[in-house]
């Protein structure tokens, strides 16, 4: 039975998902294991996971719901959720392990972002969602959050909501405990800044989140996203 599972939410994503697969054969079946949540992709997402994961999960779209199918499949004590863009460090398995205590009903955390873009905001962009996070203790899809299964079942999962389900899920399991900030890097695409323009997407990003902090419903805020 494997100590680690992670889940990876996927939607039309076969330009970014082979790489992020090929880097996390070095960790897979050293008690680690890889599901894949296919949310109804129109291209090969499916077909380049071949042979890369452990396990494939088909789902209707929507973050929420395929994160939650894939912990309901997962076999390890730990659910490691992981952007389909997004690269962990290679030393996985050693970092989650030191920062788990014997007893690991209660723990979840994250790391480090750093993003793959070679303008000089983000390196401010990325010092900022890190200092923020560890500050608010609110972590999102791009710092690659652990849990243990325990804990994800105990405050019942990702709620199903359109958007901003990270923030919610972060705030349930804040309450509880902190979460561990690992030094450590992620690296994640900035293609969506790169795309959409850096100051844009900055503004953005922080007007829908101030929205969903004003009790504005997800729903309204996914059609505008």
């Amino acid at each position: 039975m494997p100590d680690i599972s992670i889940i990876i939410p996927a939607l039309n994503e076969e330009q970014v998902l082979p790489r992020t697969l090929v880097e996390l054969q070095i960790v897979r079946g050293k008690r680690v294991e890889i599901i894949l949540v296919d949310g109804g992709s129109a291209d090969n997402t499916v077909q380049c996971a071949e042979g890369l994961i452990d396990r494939l999960v088909l789902s209707t779209a929507g973050r929420a719901v395929q994160m939650n199918k894939g912990a309901e499949a997962a076999q390890g004590k730990v659910l490691l959720f992981l952007h389909a863009d997004t690269l962990l460090p290679k030393q996985l398995v050693q970092l989650i392990n030191e920062h788990m205590s014997n007893n690991v009903v209660d723990v979840w955390g994250r790391f480090n972002v750093k993003l793959d873009g070679r303008h000089f905001m983000f390196r401010i962009i990325e010092t900022m969602m890190n200092w923020r996070s560890c500050l608010t203790g609110i972590v999102t899809g791009d710092h690659a959050m652990f849990v243990s299964k325990h804990l994800f079942e105990r405050v019942g999962g990702y709620p199903t909501i359109a958007l901003m389900e990270d923030i919610a899920i972060s705030q349930k399991l804040k309450r509880i405990k902190p979460p561990v900030c690992i030094n450590n890097v992620v690296v994640t695409s900035s293609r969506r800044w790169e795309q959409a323009g850096i100051i844009k997407t900055i503004i953005k990003m922080w007007s829908f989140r101030l929205a969903y902090l004003l009790k504005i419903n997800p729903s309204l805020l996914a059609k505008k996203y």
